[in-house]
């Protein structure tokens, strides 16, 4: 089992070497599906490859679910499907991303080597689903390396082969037992020193956990200290960061010059996508690849609203500091309740390209016809058929072909930023009970994401490890609650040179090390923000007084009200209430040239709308694309050309008409002119690109 020193020695030498690979060069934007042979209950490979020609399907993925296919037994290697996949789609010039299949274990290596299975703090992980394993398990590890690179030697000289995906939605699946354990007490040993610096940090003396043996380092499971428990969810997602690296250079070893290696980063799930992975640091974990990977899944039919489309994409380009990304899963007909109305699936698919994705794969190609995931079906259905769906992506893939040289590398320049922190995620997350909600971290950045896309406000996202603050006009920053002075002092030093900085409640409220600051609050950035308190508490019936005009109830206060007392801050809210009344709500504060905006509560959507709107304004980036807004959704890039292009959108079962207020162009999809200032209509579903001219 390699430590982590040689982890990162291995991978950087893979890198510097010749096989190195580069995000993948295309000439169109790549329309793909997942394909498994294996799970077919007939052959009919030659029929799907046919299929997949009239529908324009270029790439497929294979292989990243099959361990037990691939490796029946203990060293007894079959690459049967994955020869006859890899020679099909080569007859018929589809190109092909094999997966690393470690995400699922076979039924001889749990038996063998059952501690292989994660002890989480539920109590031991059971042989049956997915993502059941101890990523750091050595046995695991030894094993999932041999079948790498078996897999990975047995393909590289394929010529279908353009590039990999290292395992499947990792994370480190709460894997918690007493090795795990052993491991964390090392890590908190090199990276502390002392047990003095640990108990001083944590403030281990409440309740008795001081810790005055290294041999006494209890287990984290049970841990009633935030601090701890942080520091062990900071391990966790660096065993992930590891994990991965780990697997992408064993890759990167043995791969073909110019094949990629990619991961498919899956975020926080709510019966769909939603938001942060809690589970993974985006950024650290990306740097590995070549080009970063994203599975994004959304409502449909009435509920869509492609805020979940573009999130994800706006995530997944900032992973790689803007450089385009793929779309590795997305859903064709999907669960039941998904199943597009005519049109979305079209306009899916451009809205994915809209963000920047070089690639848009459906999960899956075919419906399975049993186990777990039986009722999420595929671009076909159970019967292999032809099906509305179907016909549908046959328009997309025509439509790639004729236009997608125009859409391709999509270059995108935002200056507006979200600036998350898995954690302050970590932080704010464990202490919700203590006031009684079931609210999370993403409860308040992922509102703040949809005010600005309902604008046509574009966003990228930054973390802590970001170094380029000053590209942007305006950084949100939501629920910030844990966090070093030194990022703190860079967002005042933001401000005093002229930036915008939109805070929420619980900003600045905690260090590193989830140990609340013993200043007034917020803290460090209470002299950008103009602004203190040193009470909350959490709101019943208090409403904001505010100059906007809302609608009935638009102006209650939700979750938690910070009792705010300027100092140098103008108000721009008051609490509505007989004992909070004197209390500012909502803030801005001159500080240098530019300007702090503080929310000491969580607003409902209207209200944060107009709170959104207030800043973009005062930031200078109101302009023509924000007097639209949703549900016509508009988007622009800079082709590879640097030609402009502009998606238009309407996520509605309406009509909708606008008023088109840029250079005349071309829509590239009814190759209808446009001019400066003409009316347009959109249909319900409706997509229009236009190339600038």
């Amino acid at each position: 089992m390699l430590t982590r020193l040689a982890v990162l020695i291995a991978f950087l030498l893979c890198t510097a070497g010749p096989a190195a690979a580069q995000p993948p060069v295309l000439e169109r934007p790549l329309f793909g599906v997942a394909y498994y042979d294996e799970y077919m209950p007939y052959d009919r490979l030659e029929q799907d490859v046919g299929m997949m020609k009239e529908a324009g399907i270029e790439v497929v993925r294979i292989a990243e679910s099959t361990w037990g296919t691939l490796e029946p037994q203990d060293g007894v290697f079959d690459f049967r499907h994955v020869d006859r996949v890899l020679d099909a789609m080569h007859r018929a010039s589809i190109k092909v991303i094999v997966g690393t299949p470690t995400y699922a274990l076979p039924t001889w290596l749990a038996r063998k080597h059952p501690d292989v299975l994660a002890v989480t703090p539920r109590g031991p992980s059971q042989y049956g689903p997915r993502q059941n394993m101890d990523i750091t398990n050595p046995y695991f590890r030894a094993h999932a390396e041999r079948v790498i690179r078996r897999l990975v030697e047995h393909v590289r000289d394929h010529p279908a082969v353009i590039g990999y995906q290292v395992d499947n939605e990792t994370k480190h699946y709460q894997t918690a037992g007493p090795a795990v354990q052993a491991q964390f007490v090392r890590h908190v040993k090199e990276k502390f020193k002392t047990l003095d610096a640990v108990n001083r940090a944590f403030g281990l003396d409440y309740w008795s956990n001081r810790i005055n043996s290294w041999e006494d380092f209890p287990s984290t499971v049970g841990s009633i200290n935030a601090s701890l428990n942080a520091e062990f969810a900071r391990f966790q997602r660096q065993q992930v960061t590891d994990y991965l690296a780990w697997q992408a250079a064993i890759v990167r070893e043995i791969a073909r010059p110019g094949q990629f290696v990619t991961h498919n980063f899956d975020l926080e799930w709510r019966g769909h996508s939603y938001g942060i992975q809690p589970d993974v640091d985006h950024f650290a974990a990306a740097r590995a690849l070549d080009v970063a990977g994203v599975d994004i899944y959304h409502p449909s039919q009435d509920g869509l609203t492609g805020a979940e489309i573009s999130l994800g994409g706006d995530l997944a380009r900032s992973m790689k500091r803007g450089l385009n990304y793929l779309v590795i899963e997305t859903q064709a007909q999907g669960m039941p309740q998904w199943l597009p109305y005519p049109g979305q699936l079209r306009q899916q698919a451009f809205s994915h390209l809209a963000s920047g994705a070089n690639m848009l794969a459906y999960w899956h190609w075919h419906s399975i016809h049993n186990s777990a995931e039986t009722y999420w079906k595929g671009l076909l259905g159970h019967d292999f058929g032809s099906n509305p769906t179907y016909e549908e992506a046959k328009t997309i893939g025509r439509d790639l072909a004729a236009i997608g040289r125009h859409l391709v590398d999509l270059r995108k320049t935002n200056r507006v930023a979200i600036l998350f922190s898995n954690e302050a995620l970590t932080a704010f997350n464990a202490f919700s009970f203590g006031w009684g909600s079931r609210e999370n971290y993403n409860d308040v950045l992922r509102p703040i994401y949809d005010a600005l896309y309902r604008r046509n406000v574009g966003a990228n996202f930054i973390d802590p490890s970001s170094d380029n603050l000053e590209q942007y006009r305006l950084i949100v920053v939501p629920a910030l609650y844990a966090a070093p002075d030194a990022l703190l002092e860079r967002l005042n030093r933001f401000v005093e040179k002229g930036g915008h900085v939109l805070y929420t409640f619980k900003s600045g409220f905690s260090d590193e090390h989830v140990k609340v600051r013993s200043t007034p609050q917020p803290g460090i950035i209470g002299k950008a923000c103009g602004v203190s308190y040193t009470q909350f508490t959490v709101p019943k019936s208090v409403s904001v007084a505010t100059p906007y005009t809302l609608q009935e109830g638009g102006d209650a206060a939700r979750y938690w009200i910070e009792l705010l007392t300027p100092t140098t801050a103008r108000v721009l809210g008051r609490y509505v209430h007989p004992a909070w009344g004197k209390y500012a709500a909502i803030t801005e504060n001159d500080y240098g040239k530019g300007l702090a905006t503080y929310v000491g509560f969580m607003p409902g959507d209207e209200l944060l709308g107009r709170i959104v709107e207030d800043v973009v304004r005062k930031a200078g980036l109101w302009g023509a694309d924000q007097e639209l807004a949703f549900p016509l959704i508009t988007k622009w890039g800079k082709n590879r050309n640097g030609k402009t292009v502009r998606y238009y959108f309407n996520y509605s079962p309406r009509p909708a008409a606008f008023r088109y207020p840029h250079a005349g162009g071309r829509d590239l999809l009814s190759n209808r002119q446009i001019a400066a200032g003409s009316q347009q209509e959109l249909p319900p579903w409706g997509v229009m690109i236009v190339l600038e001219e």
